[in-house]
């Protein structure tokens, strides 16, 4: 029954599509889908899958056509008190078509006002549109297909055919069968009510036809993941596009041309990004350039326009050295048309690898800040930023995270442990005195590589314990008792750090080698999975190289600390609790997940403990609050989390364009005070130098980042009515994209820095924590 529940969520998550008529329909199914699933004699009955989907397409096309008559009839009227509820996860479905569509319509009214309050129309190109989101989504990953997200050229992989069992698309699929041409100039300028039903027209459809183009294997692809979501939310079944590319997150490389591509409304792939690699390079293709066709050497170009992004990465992606033809439409000149030979090479992902900054703060500042340090000296301050634990990783290795099997080339070998290790030892070079290990954002990965970077801060010992379903215990040690850096030790996290970051978190905790800053909790993913092909369970004739049937990504231990603690669900509850939004929700965590595994305890490893942290913890708390009650930016925390807090008790939003347009006012006035004040304030007296990992083996240090408040001020200063900077690119990239209406005058107001509170508070912290541990003689920091 949790099968049959979880496979309609995974459709339709917000009960928007099926009706009361359809489930009783299908309810025959509700207590046979797994004896349908098992096979027997060879045989397995997944008909099911294709049926459900196959009404829900139809209800899609219903929503679709039905949009299309309101957008076309409706005159879209906002002066009712008509409230509409967010959230519909939890309500029942529809009672007929009837209801069904007075949801619909309401939901149209929404994205109609929403449209209108932005502002948009005929002041935002259609472009920028491509990346809403609509409330078709089926997981966190098909949302990113669903809206049209930027995505690198090979991150999603189309799903292969089976043969046999196909879909059969629904009679109301209402997406045009011819294929767009590029558009022509503009001869008359819409309205801008013309613009919002021109976009929610082709938003609506461009989502109809993603899934009018799922095969059989897309299918079963989320229908088997379902079943694997009835035993715990972190065990799914891929297919094999799929295990290679977590494989690409885990490597942090692939082999294609170096793009990073997005679909466009009118259908196009379009480059909306080129990174160091063949495309590049050849200085033929332009951000903006679209892909009509794609060729593998010289075979015959196939048609890529209207196709889904996924089926287009993968016949952009090859192995190294191989050649792709593109045929590609000029974004300055549409009515052309060229084709551009490339051979595919790696692409490295440094987005997601470890970076580093020095921060330098002058005696002054150090006094300045209202903590414990002793004046007298400059201080040097390290925080490594750590998104991810990658590693090069094959196919059935244990996972920790959000991990992967392997593609069919090997990469570059990567290793956290030694990147973090080569930023430690440029820190010592340049006289760095304290360390932030910043977790905010790493929602996990290899486990051993977890360990390994464990062990770049403590002696041997245990870092981790695992329990087996069967109840087996096993501890997994650094084996290795050198220590890279013994220094003061800070480490960041957030409700988003998971998994792998939440076991070096509890890790150096319990060791008391490391003081823990963040929100309330880290994420609470405290179980392990590993990755089992499934090509040994099938016929060798049903298994070839075009057609391999996946890997199911299954949960097989749980994780404890040192101490005996899980982390599972409970998460890592650091030292020092700093004010969050995140704090407040109730939607992010292990606990919001479907069926999460119990937090539980076991005995406690044998370890010794450093106690670096306790002596000072009661200071360290007495200070930072201190601080915390005073600045002016966690002043704006708390009154974000007061809001934050009002929206959550009213679950609705008013369809009213007076109240909504009221609520916008205040917010932008709200902002605009906020701009005001932070643009006032004086730029603090330090030094900051940004590291890449290609700059560790670089003697000294980059230049450091301009100034702040002052560069944005000197770049308001120079822009002209036409929005344009005189400073050069590279002066720009300093600031925070504007974010709001694009109009000129919105375009000229200063916009301060974004703002770090929480990394400022932890780097306060780390002075204080300097100065306690400098004073109790509990460790010698290298000066």
């Amino acid at each position: 029954e949790k099968f049959f529940e979880r496979y309609l969520e995974t459709l339709d998550p917000q009960h928007l599509h099926f009706t009361q008529e359809d489930l009783a329909e299908f309810d025959h199914y509700r207590l046979r889908l797994d004896n349908l699933t098992l096979t027997r004699n060879g045989v397995a009955d997944t008909s099911p899958a294709y049926e459900i989907f196959n009404r829900f397409f139809g209800r899609l096309s219903q929503r679709v056509a039905y949009a299309d008559e309101l957008l076309k009839n409706e005159k879209f009227d906002f002066t009712t008190d008509e409230r509409m509820l967010a959230n519909r996860h939890e309500s029942s479905y529809p009672k007929d078509l009837a209801e069904a569509k007075q949801l619909w319509r309401q939901r149209l009214r929404f994205e109609y006002l929403q449209e209108k309050l932005a502002g948009l129309g005929a002041k935002k190109k259609p472009e920028v549109l491509a990346g809403k989101t609509m409330e078709f989504p089926l997981t966190n990953a098909t949302a990113l297909s669903n809206s049209a997200t930027s995505l690198p050229d090979e991150t999603i992989s189309p799903k292969i055919g089976q043969g046999g069992q196909k879909i059969v698309i629904a009679a109301h699929d209402t997406t045009p069968a011819s294929k767009p041409t590029a558009p022509p100039p503009e001869t008359k300028k819409k309205t801008d009510a013309e613009e919002i039903v021109d976009l929610l027209s082709r938003r609506y459809h461009r989502n109809l036809h993603m899934f009018k183009e799922w095969d059989n294997e897309d299918v079963l692809e989320k229908y088997l993941t379902a079943l694997a979501h009835v035993y715990d939310p972190h065990s799914d079944y891929m297919n094999d596009s799929g295990a290679k590319n977590f494989a690409i997150g885990m490597n942090l490389a692939l082999f294609g041309i170096g793009a990073v591509l997005t679909t466009d409304l009118d259908g196009y792939c379009k480059i909306q990004e080129l990174k160091p690699g063949p495309a590049m390079k050849s200085k033929q293709i332009k951000v903006g350039d679209r892909i009509a066709a794609v060729a593998q050497g010289n075979a015959a170009p196939v048609d890529v326009v209207e196709m889904n992004l996924n089926k287009a990465v993968q016949l952009i992606r090859g192995p190294k050295g191989s050649e792709v033809r593109l045929t590609i439409i000029p974004v300055d000149s549409p009515s052309d048309r060229r084709v551009v030979s490339l051979f595919r090479d790696e692409i490295k992902l440094e987005d997601q690898e470890v970076k580093a900054k020095i921060i330098e703060m002058p005696a002054a500042t150090v006094r300045a800040h209202g903590g414990l340090a002793s004046a007298g000296r400059t201080l040097r301050l390290g925080v490594i930023d750590l998104p991810t634990f990658y590693a090069t990783i094959d196919r059935a290795v244990e996972l920790a995270g959000n991990e992967s099997g392997a593609g069919a080339t090997r990469p570059t070998p990567r290793s956290t442990s030694a990147d973090v290790g080569k930023m430690l030892k440029k820190f010592k070079e340049e006289n760095v005195v304290g360390v932030i290990l910043d977790l905010r954002r790493n929602g996990g990965g290899s486990l051993e590589e977890a360990i390994k970077l464990t062990g770049l801060f403590i002696k041997e010992g245990p870092v981790v314990q695992v329990r087996s379903s069967d109840g087996r215990k096993f501890v997994r040690e650094d084996a290795d008792p050198g220590v890279l850096y013994d220094g003061p030790l800070i480490v960041l996290t957030s409700r988003f750090s998971a998994s792998a970051s939440e076991i070096v978190a509890g890790a150096l905790q319990d060791y008391g080698r490391a003081l823990v800053v963040g929100d309330i909790s880290t994420h609470g993913k405290g179980t392990v999975q590993n990755l089992n092909q499934l090509r040994p369970y099938v016929e060798p004739a049903t298994a070839t190289a075009t057609n391999d049937p996946g890997e199911l990504k299954l949960t097989i231990q749980k994780f404890y600390r040192a101490s005996g603690a899980s982390t599972q669900l409970k998460g890592v509850m650091p030292d020092i609790v700093l004010p969050s939004v995140l704090n407040h929700s109730k939607d992010i965590g292990e606990g919001a997940l479907e069926n999460p595994l119990q937090w539980d305890t076991i005995p406690s490893a044998n370890f010794d403990k450093l106690n670096l942290v306790e002596p000072c913890l009661g200071e360290l708390l007495k200070h930072s609050n201190q601080r915390v009650t005073t600045d002016q930016d966690f002043a704006y925390i708390r009154e974000d989390i007061g809001l934050f807090r009002k929206h959550q008790e009213d679950k609705t939003i008013s369809l009213n364009e007076q109240q909504r347009l009221k609520e916008k006012d205040e917010a932008e006035a709200r902002q605009k005070a906020r701009d005001k004040e932070r643009l006032a304030r004086k730029d603090p007296d330090r030094k900051i130098y940004e590291l890449a990992l290609k700059q560790t083996d670089l003697p000294g240090l980059p230049p450091p980042v301009a100034k702040t408040n002052a560069l944005a001020k000197s770049l308001a200063a120079n822009v002209g009515a036409s929005g344009a900077s005189t400073h050069s690119a590279s002066a720009a990239s300093q600031l925070p994209s504007p974010g709001g209406s694009l109009d000129e005058e919105d375009e000229e107001e200063e916009k301060p820095p974004a703002v770090d509170v929480t990394l400022e508070e932890a780097e306060h912290i780390l002075v204080d924590y300097i100065s306690l541990l400098s004073q109790k003689s509990l460790l010698t920091v290298n000066r």
